[in-house]
Protein backbone atom coordinates (compact mmCIF):
# COMPACT_ATOMS: atom_id res chain seq x y z
CA UNK A 1 0.00 0.00 0.00
CA UNK A 2 2.78 2.39 0.94
CA UNK A 3 4.73 1.55 -2.22
CA UNK A 4 1.65 2.20 -4.32
CA UNK A 5 1.18 5.64 -2.73
CA UNK A 6 4.85 6.47 -3.30
CA UNK A 7 4.66 5.35 -6.93
CA UNK A 8 1.53 7.40 -7.45
CA UNK A 9 3.11 10.54 -5.94
CA UNK A 10 6.30 10.10 -7.94
CA UNK A 11 4.46 9.55 -11.18
CA UNK A 12 5.16 12.53 -13.54
CA UNK A 13 1.58 12.58 -14.79
CA UNK A 14 0.27 12.73 -11.22
CA UNK A 15 2.66 15.55 -10.31
CA UNK A 16 1.67 17.41 -13.49
CA UNK A 17 -2.02 17.01 -12.62
CA UNK A 18 -1.41 18.28 -9.07
CA UNK A 19 0.52 21.31 -10.33
CA UNK A 20 -2.20 22.05 -12.89
CA UNK A 21 -4.87 21.83 -10.20
CA UNK A 22 -2.90 24.17 -7.94
CA UNK A 23 -2.43 26.64 -10.81
CA UNK A 24 -6.14 26.58 -11.66
CA UNK A 25 -7.07 27.04 -8.00
CA UNK A 26 -4.65 29.98 -7.64
CA UNK A 27 -6.04 31.57 -10.80
CA UNK A 28 -9.60 31.26 -9.54
CA UNK A 29 -8.66 32.74 -6.17
CA UNK A 30 -6.80 35.62 -7.86
CA UNK A 31 -9.78 36.44 -10.06
CA UNK A 32 -12.32 36.05 -7.26
CA UNK A 33 -10.54 38.06 -4.57
CA UNK A 34 -11.38 41.51 -6.04
CA UNK A 35 -15.02 40.46 -6.32
CA UNK A 36 -15.17 39.25 -2.72
CA UNK A 37 -13.35 42.28 -1.27
CA UNK A 38 -15.70 44.50 0.77
CA UNK A 39 -16.32 48.06 -0.35
CA UNK A 40 -14.88 50.16 2.45
CA UNK A 41 -15.12 53.47 0.62
CA UNK A 42 -18.66 54.26 1.74
CA UNK A 43 -17.88 53.29 5.31
CA UNK A 44 -14.84 55.53 5.45
CA UNK A 45 -16.73 58.38 3.78
CA UNK A 46 -19.41 58.13 6.45
CA UNK A 47 -16.68 58.20 9.09
CA UNK A 48 -15.27 61.34 7.51
CA UNK A 49 -18.73 62.92 7.44
CA UNK A 50 -19.16 62.17 11.15
CA UNK A 51 -15.80 63.74 11.87
CA UNK A 52 -16.78 66.77 9.81
CA UNK A 53 -19.89 67.20 11.96
CA UNK A 54 -17.68 67.01 15.03
CA UNK A 55 -15.51 69.76 13.59
CA UNK A 56 -18.57 71.94 13.00
CA UNK A 57 -19.80 71.50 16.55
CA UNK A 58 -16.38 72.10 18.04
CA UNK A 59 -15.77 75.24 15.98
CA UNK A 60 -19.15 76.67 16.91
CA UNK A 61 -18.39 76.05 20.57
CA UNK A 62 -14.99 77.69 20.15
CA UNK A 63 -16.46 80.77 18.53
CA UNK A 64 -19.14 81.05 21.20
CA UNK A 65 -16.69 80.66 24.08
CA UNK A 66 -13.87 82.61 22.37
CA UNK A 67 -11.47 79.81 23.27
CA UNK A 68 -8.28 78.75 21.61
CA UNK A 69 -8.26 77.07 18.26
CA UNK A 70 -8.88 73.35 18.70
CA UNK A 71 -9.70 72.27 15.17
CA UNK A 72 -7.86 68.97 15.24
CA UNK A 73 -10.00 65.87 14.83
CA UNK A 74 -10.40 64.20 18.21
CA UNK A 75 -12.03 61.02 19.31
CA UNK A 76 -13.12 60.25 22.84
CA UNK A 77 -10.35 57.88 23.99
CA UNK A 78 -11.01 54.80 26.02
CA UNK A 79 -11.16 55.63 29.69
CA UNK A 80 -9.08 52.65 30.81
CA UNK A 81 -6.31 53.41 28.34
CA UNK A 82 -6.29 57.03 29.45
CA UNK A 83 -5.89 55.94 33.06
CA UNK A 84 -3.00 53.63 32.19
CA UNK A 85 -1.20 56.30 30.17
CA UNK A 86 -1.70 58.99 32.80
CA UNK A 87 -0.93 56.66 35.71
CA UNK A 88 2.43 55.51 34.33
CA UNK A 89 3.17 58.80 32.55
CA UNK A 90 3.69 56.96 29.27
CA UNK A 91 3.15 60.06 27.15
CA UNK A 92 6.28 61.68 28.49
CA UNK A 93 8.34 58.50 28.36
CA UNK A 94 7.35 57.07 24.97
CA UNK A 95 5.78 59.85 22.89
CA UNK A 96 6.68 63.24 21.50
CA UNK A 97 5.37 65.60 18.84
CA UNK A 98 6.86 63.44 16.11
CA UNK A 99 4.91 60.42 17.39
CA UNK A 100 1.59 62.25 17.15
CA UNK A 101 2.46 63.53 13.67
CA UNK A 102 3.39 60.05 12.44
CA UNK A 103 0.15 58.59 13.77
CA UNK A 104 -1.76 61.24 11.82
CA UNK A 105 0.26 60.40 8.72
CA UNK A 106 -0.76 56.76 9.22
CA UNK A 107 -4.42 57.81 9.32
CA UNK A 108 -4.89 57.52 13.09
CA UNK A 109 -6.25 60.85 14.28
CA UNK A 110 -7.27 61.83 17.76
CA UNK A 111 -6.16 60.80 21.24
CA UNK A 112 -7.46 57.21 21.28
CA UNK A 113 -4.93 55.85 18.73
CA UNK A 114 -2.13 57.58 20.65
CA UNK A 115 -3.18 55.88 23.89
CA UNK A 116 -3.41 52.51 22.15
CA UNK A 117 0.04 53.02 20.67
CA UNK A 118 1.59 53.94 24.02
CA UNK A 119 -0.06 51.06 25.87
CA UNK A 120 1.03 48.63 23.15
CA UNK A 121 4.65 49.76 23.41
CA UNK A 122 4.53 49.36 27.19
CA UNK A 123 2.61 46.08 27.49
CA UNK A 124 3.71 44.11 24.40
CA UNK A 125 7.38 43.70 25.51
CA UNK A 126 6.29 42.36 28.89
CA UNK A 127 3.87 39.88 27.33
CA UNK A 128 6.43 38.63 24.83
CA UNK A 129 9.14 38.39 27.50
CA UNK A 130 6.95 36.29 29.83
CA UNK A 131 5.77 34.10 26.94
CA UNK A 132 9.34 33.56 25.74
CA UNK A 133 10.56 32.67 29.25
CA UNK A 134 7.75 30.14 29.74
CA UNK A 135 8.41 28.55 26.36
CA UNK A 136 12.20 28.42 26.69
CA UNK A 137 12.32 27.14 30.27
CA UNK A 138 9.22 24.92 30.56
CA UNK A 139 7.84 24.00 27.14
CA UNK A 140 10.72 23.90 24.68
CA UNK A 141 13.45 21.29 25.08
CA UNK A 142 16.64 23.27 24.51
CA UNK A 143 19.96 22.28 26.04
CA UNK A 144 21.16 25.84 26.42
CA UNK A 145 22.42 27.68 29.49
CA UNK A 146 19.99 29.81 31.45
CA UNK A 147 21.71 33.08 30.59
CA UNK A 148 21.32 32.35 26.87
CA UNK A 149 17.58 31.72 27.26
CA UNK A 150 17.16 34.96 29.21
CA UNK A 151 19.11 36.80 26.52
CA UNK A 152 16.83 35.40 23.81
CA UNK A 153 13.74 36.43 25.81
CA UNK A 154 15.16 39.96 26.16
CA UNK A 155 15.71 40.14 22.40
CA UNK A 156 12.11 39.06 21.80
CA UNK A 157 10.90 41.72 24.25
CA UNK A 158 13.01 44.29 22.41
CA UNK A 159 11.33 43.31 19.15
CA UNK A 160 7.93 43.72 20.83
CA UNK A 161 8.89 47.18 22.02
CA UNK A 162 9.56 48.36 18.45
CA UNK A 163 6.80 46.33 16.78
CA UNK A 164 4.17 49.14 17.07
CA UNK A 165 6.66 51.61 15.59
CA UNK A 166 7.34 49.29 12.65
CA UNK A 167 3.60 48.78 12.14
CA UNK A 168 2.96 52.53 12.04
CA UNK A 169 5.90 53.05 9.69
CA UNK A 170 4.63 50.36 7.33
CA UNK A 171 1.14 51.88 7.39
CA UNK A 172 2.58 55.30 6.57
CA UNK A 173 4.51 53.93 3.60
CA UNK A 174 1.45 52.15 2.18
CA UNK A 175 -0.71 55.23 2.70
CA UNK A 176 1.83 57.55 1.10
CA UNK A 177 2.26 55.20 -1.83
CA UNK A 178 -1.48 55.18 -2.46
CA UNK A 179 -1.72 58.97 -2.22
CA UNK A 180 1.33 59.50 -4.41
CA UNK A 181 -0.09 57.37 -7.22
CA UNK A 182 -3.42 59.18 -7.27
CA UNK A 183 -2.18 62.71 -6.54
CA UNK A 184 -1.44 63.83 -10.17
CA UNK A 185 -4.88 62.64 -11.28
CA UNK A 186 -6.45 64.47 -8.34
CA UNK A 187 -4.67 67.67 -9.38
CA UNK A 188 -6.03 67.30 -12.91
CA UNK A 189 -9.55 66.92 -11.54
CA UNK A 190 -9.01 69.86 -9.21
CA UNK A 191 -7.79 71.96 -12.14
CA UNK A 192 -10.93 71.10 -14.13
CA UNK A 193 -13.15 72.05 -11.19
CA UNK A 194 -11.36 75.34 -10.57
CA UNK A 195 -11.38 76.38 -14.21
CA UNK A 196 -15.10 75.59 -14.40
CA UNK A 197 -15.74 78.26 -11.77
CA UNK A 198 -16.10 76.16 -8.62
CA UNK A 199 -14.73 77.39 -5.30
CA UNK A 200 -11.85 75.71 -3.50
CA UNK A 201 -14.16 73.97 -1.00
CA UNK A 202 -16.48 72.69 -3.71
CA UNK A 203 -13.52 71.59 -5.84
CA UNK A 204 -11.94 69.60 -3.02
CA UNK A 205 -15.29 68.01 -2.19
CA UNK A 206 -15.91 67.01 -5.80
CA UNK A 207 -12.40 65.62 -6.26
CA UNK A 208 -12.68 63.62 -3.02
CA UNK A 209 -15.82 61.96 -4.34
CA UNK A 210 -14.29 61.11 -7.71
CA UNK A 211 -10.82 60.03 -6.59
CA UNK A 212 -12.14 57.56 -4.00
CA UNK A 213 -12.24 54.72 -6.53
CA UNK A 214 -8.50 55.11 -7.07
CA UNK A 215 -7.29 56.00 -3.57
CA UNK A 216 -9.53 55.93 -0.50
CA UNK A 217 -6.73 57.47 1.58
CA UNK A 218 -6.48 60.53 -0.67
CA UNK A 219 -10.26 60.86 -0.79
CA UNK A 220 -10.39 60.86 2.99
CA UNK A 221 -7.67 63.51 3.29
CA UNK A 222 -9.34 65.76 0.72
CA UNK A 223 -12.67 65.43 2.50
CA UNK A 224 -11.06 66.46 5.77
CA UNK A 225 -9.42 69.40 4.00
CA UNK A 226 -12.85 70.40 2.69
CA UNK A 227 -14.20 70.43 6.23
CA UNK A 228 -11.26 72.46 7.50
CA UNK A 229 -11.57 74.96 4.65
CA UNK A 230 -15.19 75.48 5.63
CA UNK A 231 -14.69 75.99 9.37
CA UNK A 232 -11.13 77.06 10.08
CA UNK A 233 -10.65 80.84 10.26
CA UNK A 234 -7.40 80.62 8.27
CA UNK A 235 -7.43 78.71 4.98
CA UNK A 236 -3.66 78.49 5.04
CA UNK A 237 -3.89 76.30 8.14
CA UNK A 238 -6.11 73.83 6.28
CA UNK A 239 -3.56 73.54 3.47
CA UNK A 240 -0.72 73.07 5.96
CA UNK A 241 -2.68 70.39 7.79
CA UNK A 242 -3.13 68.43 4.56
CA UNK A 243 0.59 68.64 3.82
CA UNK A 244 1.44 67.52 7.37
CA UNK A 245 -1.00 64.59 7.32
CA UNK A 246 0.38 63.22 4.05
CA UNK A 247 4.08 63.97 4.56
CA UNK A 248 4.73 64.06 0.80
CA UNK A 249 6.88 66.70 -0.86
CA UNK A 250 4.57 66.89 -3.86
CA UNK A 251 1.56 67.65 -1.69
CA UNK A 252 3.54 70.23 0.30
CA UNK A 253 4.57 72.00 -2.90
CA UNK A 254 1.00 72.14 -4.16
CA UNK A 255 -0.34 73.41 -0.85
CA UNK A 256 2.35 76.12 -0.80
CA UNK A 257 1.38 77.13 -4.33
CA UNK A 258 -2.29 77.33 -3.34
CA UNK A 259 -1.42 79.44 -0.30
CA UNK A 260 0.64 81.86 -2.38
CA UNK A 261 -2.03 82.01 -5.07
CA UNK A 262 -4.63 83.09 -2.52
CA UNK A 263 -2.23 85.48 -0.81
CA UNK A 264 -0.99 87.31 -3.92
CA UNK A 265 -4.03 86.82 -6.15
CA UNK A 266 -2.30 84.79 -8.85
CA UNK A 267 -4.44 82.55 -11.08
CA UNK A 268 -5.13 79.30 -9.28
CA UNK A 269 -5.64 77.30 -12.46
CA UNK A 270 -2.20 78.12 -13.79
CA UNK A 271 -0.52 77.06 -10.56
CA UNK A 272 -2.45 73.77 -10.50
CA UNK A 273 -1.57 73.04 -14.12
CA UNK A 274 2.14 73.50 -13.49
CA UNK A 275 2.10 71.47 -10.26
CA UNK A 276 0.09 68.66 -11.87
CA UNK A 277 2.65 68.34 -14.65
CA UNK A 278 5.53 68.36 -12.17
CA UNK A 279 3.95 65.64 -10.04
CA UNK A 280 3.25 63.57 -13.12
CA UNK A 281 6.88 63.89 -14.18
CA UNK A 282 8.00 62.86 -10.70
CA UNK A 283 5.80 59.77 -10.84
CA UNK A 284 7.19 58.89 -14.27
CA UNK A 285 10.78 59.34 -13.06
CA UNK A 286 10.14 57.01 -10.13
CA UNK A 287 8.70 54.41 -12.48
CA UNK A 288 11.79 54.69 -14.70
CA UNK A 289 14.06 54.27 -11.67
CA UNK A 290 12.24 51.09 -10.66
CA UNK A 291 12.49 49.78 -14.22
CA UNK A 292 16.23 50.56 -14.33
CA UNK A 293 16.78 48.75 -11.02
CA UNK A 294 15.01 45.60 -12.22
CA UNK A 295 17.91 43.88 -14.10
CA UNK A 296 20.26 43.79 -11.05
CA UNK A 297 17.44 42.44 -8.91
CA UNK A 298 16.78 39.64 -11.41
CA UNK A 299 20.41 38.50 -11.44
CA UNK A 300 20.22 36.30 -8.32
CA UNK A 301 16.87 34.64 -9.23
CA UNK A 302 18.17 33.90 -12.71
CA UNK A 303 21.33 32.30 -11.31
CA UNK A 304 19.40 30.21 -8.79
CA UNK A 305 16.42 29.13 -10.89
CA UNK A 306 16.99 29.67 -14.61
CA UNK A 307 20.61 28.65 -15.16
CA UNK A 308 20.36 25.17 -13.52
CA UNK A 309 17.31 24.37 -15.63
CA UNK A 310 19.06 25.67 -18.74
CA UNK A 311 22.12 23.55 -18.05
CA UNK A 312 19.88 20.55 -17.44
CA UNK A 313 18.11 21.03 -20.77
CA UNK A 314 21.39 21.52 -22.67
CA UNK A 315 23.49 18.82 -21.01
CA UNK A 316 20.69 16.33 -20.29
CA UNK A 317 20.64 14.60 -23.70
CA UNK A 318 24.43 14.34 -23.78
CA UNK A 319 24.53 12.77 -20.32
CA UNK A 320 21.82 10.27 -21.32
CA UNK A 321 23.77 9.28 -24.42
CA UNK A 322 26.95 8.84 -22.41
CA UNK A 323 25.09 6.71 -19.87
CA UNK A 324 23.71 4.50 -22.65
CA UNK A 325 27.18 3.99 -24.05
CA UNK A 326 28.51 3.13 -20.62
CA UNK A 327 30.97 5.98 -20.51
CA UNK A 328 29.37 7.54 -17.45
Amino acid sequence: MFDQIVNTLTNPMTLLAILAAVAVFATIITLAMPLMAPDRLQKRMRSVAIERDKIRQRERARIAADAQNRASLRNDPARNLRRIVEGFNLRKALADDNTVARLRMAGYRGQAPLFVFLVARAVLPLILFVAAMIYLFFIGEYDQPAWFKVFVAILIAYVGFYAPVLYVRNTIQKRQQSIKKAWPDALDLLLICVESGMSAEASFRKVSEEIGAQSMELAEELMLTTAELSYLPDRRQAYENLAARTGLDGVKAVMLALTQAEKYGTPLGQSLRVMAQENRDIRMNEAEKKAAALPPKLTVPMILFFLPVLFGVILGPSVIQLMKQGIV
